[in-house]
């Protein structure tokens, strides 16, 4: 009997850190509760241990492998009174479903607890490995196998099986017993509505006999699914979670509203022309039809050997010039000359486009139906000619709209549909060099090679790692019999990768010698056989490998290294400012998201012209491209229109409210190509960017942006571009803890990379990406990419060295504002402010413990008071912040130069005395700053003993004056411009206190 097999989840709970002492003792007697889609286990009791081990497995069960994303698992640790009162809890952590490694690729993590309510008192962490493993698929059995089968199967169907009694393990409390006993009154009743299956086996085919091999309780749960399944089409009332989507996307949630609610919708005719019939077929000849309304007229692919085509044409119904579509079919057969062709009609269907249905989903599909041909009265025009066609009105939001035929984005061009791309998933891979031993130096000739090197201080040997094209290398170090140099090298340096799923097949290590300039000998790991590290906690091992030499020399020696896959980092592939994903590469430590945001892409207006048609007549043929995380969208290519309406909507989830969506509009050039067949290159047109964080809650934002570009000619408006945005959340909870935690993962802060490093990983993590997606198809260009990430910010431009300065300043022109502010304090220039901060001050002097509470006070006040001038429209780029009109056509001209330089040497020349002025300003401002730190390490060092003498008398005098007058009232006591001098000086004083 075929039995049935579910998805087994595996919890491993290891052990837990620094828990709560709650026994009264100082200690915790800690017992694991572990909770999942109704079914609980528990752990064994640790006695009196705050970092108990437990080590034990625990087993559920998941009905439905499809739901699991959507569960979560509960663990609780509670403090095991042995009293009958109720026990102390100790702390809860809840898993997404989603999170869920497979067997084999589970790792130790380590959750924080959290609180159940806000008064509890919890503190530590618990070690968990969470896999799941999938069921063996059953032995193929032959058709004799199953009739043979036959009537043991029919004869277990009625039998109650005791193993379907025991996968369900007996619950902990009474509320959980319940459920076994459902199951079992399932199946007496599934069983009674079985037993007459088993009296006619014979008649029975072989194909029926398999299905009959399910025991009742498959069936129950084949019923069950389907009712589930039902269940999810009916509309979502009463808050009712629908457990069969995915709990990770919140589209599921917020989708109250229309799918294309924030767009406008476009009335399209459709005509689908599924196949004809003809009442003389011709094998020789083929078939195809046409479609004409007014000027616009489209053929269908031509078919030989069947007379089917299935095709779906979308005609945009504002740009049609006719109330009549006529549909013809047509056979094309050769002459006797091979290249003469021979065209004949079988007849035509005319339809009134006034009385064409329409169509909204989510109704069905329309249906089609059989129109005669009808001649035009010549010969040879047979009226038992028969067309299949169906014509309606609809909307982009037709599930025929994407793979149909689109008349306003130039027909079936791959180039020019909208679609969807994915990022690849990053990891950082760490390759610790630790040393090596027995190298066989002298077989290669190294020593040989280069006698004087070798005898002056022996070899000098470095590691190189390759992973793709990228090459890291460590230092060098001696090999010889000196005193610094070993004969067993060690470095122990980390080398950092970007590596991208799906991973490159090896990681090749190579020792190389200096003084030769040959390879000593060479390791390859292999990816799939890299551990995967999550935290700091714990440490890769670390592995001996013998290095291969040339053929030889297949043994060169060992090498000793560590090597592990960063799980715990956010790959970053866009700059720090601007980044729109900040989840961590571990789909274990995967957040769940906080809210959804939605993008309705409406058009652009009044776009300019970038290339010529014909050589006469500027034209373009915009999209756009949207970027959030690790989701791209394309929008499909309006041809040749300068005011396109694409009215597209999509959606992703947020996970950080501190992000950055990215939005590029561009003209493609890439569906044409040139004599060679090489394709063109997209022109950008302009970029905007939208901060999360400046939009408020379940609001529609419909605005309108100024695409400008900088071109080597100089800035240029090229349009603008309307777009709505709303940024739903359904918890404030979740998204005021999202602003709680560090935005980046806990591994950036713990172990963080160096500034450089960190940009050499992030250029690499670009140039990934930019492949990856030009590999697409169709492909999303290089331009274009790195246009979106923002590639070149590494290289230098005088237009951004000055809006760096400028941003400096205006930072630097808020502390001189308080330094006016004070000065017009110190001379009256308000008498009412001056007498109000002189009671202020007098207030603190008096009582100092009251300088916290007024600043932060003051704080509320001002912010209180400036929430009447906040934005509500999102800002996009400010022309005067980047520069972009205050820029000449020379330093443009260098920041389009590439690296190295293509330009002259008089361009150069011109360009590199300017840079001197620039940094001969900044090495005097720092050789001014240096030099007053000499004059105060002069004034230290008796460098010069009259002035180190006068201060070390003031210095004493300062100290008795001190000492002898207390110091509220000597503060009193001053005067009013020395009273105001002193309130900076003194807040900060009392805060240091």
């Amino acid at each position: 009997m075929a039995e049935t097999t579910y998805r087994k989840l595996v919890v491993e709970v290891c052990n837990a850190k620094n828990l709560m002492p709650k026994d009264g003792q100082g200690t915790a007697s800690a017992y694991v509760m572990v909770d999942f889609d109704g079914q609980r286990r528990r752990t064994k009791t640790v006695s009196r241990d705050l970092n108990p081990e437990w080590n034990e497995k625990l087993e559920f069960i998941i009905h439905d492998a499809n739901s699991m994303p959507s569960e979560v698992l509960e663990v609780n640790i509670y403090n095991d009174k042995k009293t009958g009162k109720r026990n102390n809890f100790l702390g809860k952590v809840k898993i997404a479903g989603s999170t869920f490694a497979k067997a084999g690729s589970e790792t130790l993590i380590y959750y924080p607890l959290e609180k159940r309510s806000v008064f509890s008192q919890i503190k530590g962490e618990i070690g968990l490995k969470i896999c799941y493993e999938d069921p063996a698929p059953p032995p193929p059995a032959t058709v004799v196998e199953e009739t043979v089968e036959k009537a043991d199967a029919l004869a277990e169907v009625a039998e109650p099986t005791a193993e379907t009694e025991k996968e369900e393990p007996q619950p902990a409390e009474e509320k959980k017993e319940e459920q076994p006993a459902e199951e079992v009154k399932k199946e007496e009743e599934k069983k009674k509505e079985e037993t007459p299956a088993p009296t006619e086996p014979p008649r029975l085919p072989a194909e029926s006999l398999a299905k009959v091999d399910d025991p009742p309780i498959s069936q129950v749960a084949k019923s069950e699914e389907k009712n589930k399944q039902m269940r999810t089409k009916q509309p979502d009332s009463g808050g009712v979670k629908n457990r069969e989507l995915d709990l990770r996307s919140l589209a599921g949630e917020h989708r109250g509203h229309n799918a294309h609610d924030l767009v406008d919708r476009m009335p399209f005719l459709y005509v689908r022309v599924v196949k004809a019939k003809r009442s003389n077929p011709d094998p020789e000849s083929s078939i195809f039809g046409k479609l004409v309304i007014g000027t616009h007229s489209v053929k269908t692919k031509s078919q030989i050997d069947c007379n089917e085509w299935d095709q779906v044409f979308a005609f945009d119904k504002d740009g049609l010039n006719s109330t009549s579509l006529e549909i013809s079919v047509w056979t094309e057969k050769k002459g006797t000359e091979e290249n003469i062709l021979t065209e004949s009609c079988l007849g035509t269907v005319s339809f009134d486009l006034q009385e064409v249905p329409k169509r909204v989903p989510p109704d069905s599909p329309l249906a089609p139906q059989w129109y005669t041909l009808e001649g035009s009265g010549g010969e040879g025009v047979s009226p038992a000619n028969d067309v299949m066609v169906a014509v309606w009105i609809g909307t982009q939001a037709d599930e025929a709209f994407q793979e149909g035929w689109q008349s306003d984005s130039g027909g079936l061009t791959p180039e020019t549909r909208s679609k969807v791309y994915l990022s690849p998933k990053h990891w950082y891979l760490r390759l610790t060099v630790i040393q090596t031993q027995d190298l066989q130096l002298g077989s290669g000739g190294a020593q040989q090679q280069a006698p004087s090197k070798a005898r002056s201080g022996g070899p000098e040997l470095y590691v190189k790692a390759q992973l793709g094209a990228q090459v890291f290398k460590t230092s060098r170090t001696s090999v010889g019999p000196t005193a610094s140099s070993s004969s067993n090298p060690a470095w122990n340096e980390d080398l950092i990768f970007v590596a991208s799923e799906p991973f490159e097949p090896f990681l090749i290590v190579t020792v190389e010698d200096v003084t030769s300039g040959q390879s000593v000998g060479h390791v390859k790991l292999h990816m799939a056989s890299i551990e995967r590290r999550m935290d700091d906690r714990t440490e890769a091992n670390s592995r001996w490998f013998n290095l291969v030499g040339d053929e030889n020399k297949p043994y060169a020696g060992r090498i000793h290294v560590r090597a592990c896959l960063e799980g715990g980092y956010h790959v970053l592939d866009e700059a720090a400012h601007v980044t729109s994903d900040v989840q961590a590469s571990a789909k274990q430590l995967a957040k769940s998201p906080i809210g959804l945001l939605e993008v309705g892409i409406r058009g652009a207006t009044n776009l300019l012209p970038v290339k010529t048609t014909d050589g006469t007549r500027g034209t373009i043929d915009a999209y756009v491209v949207v970027k959030y995380g690790p989701k791209w969208i394309r929008t499909r290519t309006i041809i040749d229109r300068f005011n396109p309406r694409w009215n597209e909507q999509y959606t992703w989830d947020v996970y950080d409210p501190c992000t950055v969506l990215t939005m590029g509009v561009f003209d493609n050039g890439r569906y044409k190509h040139d004599e060679t067949g090489k394709p063109g290159k997209d022109v950008r047109i302009g970029k905007i960017r939208v901060r999360l964080s400046t939009l408020d809650l379940n609001r529609i934002y419909l605005n309108t942006h100024s695409l400008t570009v900088l071109l080597p000619s100089g800035p240029k408006r090229m349009g603008e571009i309307e777009i709505a945005i709303r940024f739903s959340c359904s918890s404030w909870i979740s998204l005021i803890q999202a602003y709680s935690r560090p935005m980046l993962p806990r591994m950036h802060y713990v172990h963080p990379f160096g500034r450089a490093q960190q940009d050499i990983l992030r250029h690499t993590a670009m140039r990934i990406v930019t492949a990856r997606l030009g590999r697409a198809e169709p492909a999303l260009g290089q331009e274009v990419v790195q246009f979106m990430l923002d590639s070149d910010t590494h290289i230098w431009s005088m237009r951004k060295s000055k809006v760096n300065w400028f941003r400096v300043v205006g930072g630097l022109s808020k502390v001189a504002t308080v330094m006016r502010w004070v000065d017009e304090i110190r001379t009256w220039a308000h008498p009412p402010t001056t007498i109000l901060v002189h009671m202020v001050f007098v207030a603190v002097v008096l009582c100092p413990h009251l300088v916290l509470p007024t600043v932060f006070m003051y704080a509320f006040l001002i912010l209180a008071l400036r929430i009447r001038y906040r934005q509500h429209i999102p800002l996009g780029m400010d022309s005067r912040l980047s520069c972009i009109d205050a820029v000449s056509p020379d330093e443009v001209d260098e920041e389009f130069d590439g690296f190295p330089t293509t330009r002259s040497l008089e361009v150069l020349r011109i360009r590199y005395d300017r840079l001197r002025a620039l940094v001969g300003r900044a090495q005097s401002f720092l050789g001014d700053m240096a030099a007053q730190w000499e004059r105060i390490e002069a004034l230290c060092n008796w460098r010069d003993p009259r002035a180190t003498g006068i201060f070390v008398v003031f210095c004493l005098v300062a100290s008795l004056v001190f000492y002898v007058v207390p110091f509220k009232v000597k503060m009193l006591g001053k005067g009013k411009d020395v009273t105001v001098e002193l309130v900076p000086f003194f807040i900060i004083l009392e805060m240091v206190d």
